[in-house]
């Protein structure tokens, strides 16, 4: 056992891997409903979306998660501006979003000479993580995990069938901007350990890997969840023993796993539907 003990003799190993435990478990749950929405590239557009408000925040002296948060949403409204002043589909709006932020978060960073590193924010630092960082994640993971929990009903019924939800008085506007801040602070917290380009990987990957093996919504939560916490320290032990960035290891594990599942899922696996 000692290939498993080893890495946790150092301090910085075992932060990692409670980061990515924390992350692992809440950015599936967030985007198992990105999945059945179909809506998975909005998570795309808000990883990258709240550049720009870290490059203010820093450039300021702003609480770093004020910034990343806030701008997170507006990229959300605009795109719902976007659609609703024109014939754009969401697709093309969420693209024209997606890369415009991006390019605005680095053409800010560069003005203001951010101590923010763009490295380490598009491919995530997590042996750098500390215990603050640790506890700013696990309050995340509470806040988001505890709104969930008290608006599963609503959450449930807006994301089958949001026209039905806004027929029998559902408050439908306010259902989706709690969705959209969820969906935003999961990405904060994933952003530390995976960075701003493999966030959305954490997001969707495990949430697609447990939409092919099982049909419920609660279920498909709570597996992308496990999931998310098996690829993360899997990810984790393999930078480790290979010795390359983790935030990509973890990407490739996530990668992996989908793809087992795409070929031998026992309901639409590609291989077994031959056998």
């Amino acid at each position: 056992m000692d290939w498993l003990i080893d890495p946790l003799s150092y301090e910085f190993m075992r932060q990692a891997l409670l980061a990515s435990l924390l992350v692992g478990i809440l950015c599936p749950i967030v985007g198992t409903y990105l999945i059945v929405q179909r809506m998975a590239m909005l998570g795309d557009v808000v990883a990258h979306g709240v550049l720009p408000g870290l490059a203010i925040a820093s450039f300021f002296n702003l609480p770093i998660l004020l910034g990343a948060f806030t701008m997170g949403l507006f990229s959300t409204a605009v795109i719902a501006w976007i659609r609703a002043q024109s014939r754009i589909k969401v697709d093309t709006a969420m693209a024209i979003t997606f890369s415009t932020f991006f390019s605005l978060g680095i053409t800010l960073l560069t003005v203001f000479r951010s101590r923010v590193s763009l490295e380490q924010l598009l491919f995530g630092d997590i042996l750098s993580i500390n215990a603050g960082d640790v506890w700013q994640i696990a309050a995340i993971d509470s806040v988001v995990l505890v709104g969930v929990s008290l608006f599963y009903k609503e959450l449930l019924f807006f994301t089958f069938d949001p026209l039905g939800a806004e027929a029998l008085g559902l408050p439908v506007n306010r259902i989706n901007f709690g969705l959209m801040a969820a969906i935003t602070l999961a990405i904060i917290a994933g952003i530390k350990t995976v960075g701003v380009i493999l966030v959305v990987a954490l997001m969707v990957g495990p949430a697609a890997t447990a939409y092919l093996l099982v049909t419920e919504l609660h279920w498909m939560m709570g597996l992308g969840a496990v999931l998310g916490v098996l690829f993360g320290v899997m990810g984790m032990y393999g930078s480790y023993y290979l010795d390359i960035p983790s935030g990509p290891a973890i990407g490739l594990t996530v990668f992996t796993g989908f793809l087992l599942a795409l070929l031998f899922s026992p309901r639409q696996g590609i291989l077994t539907r031959y056998f």
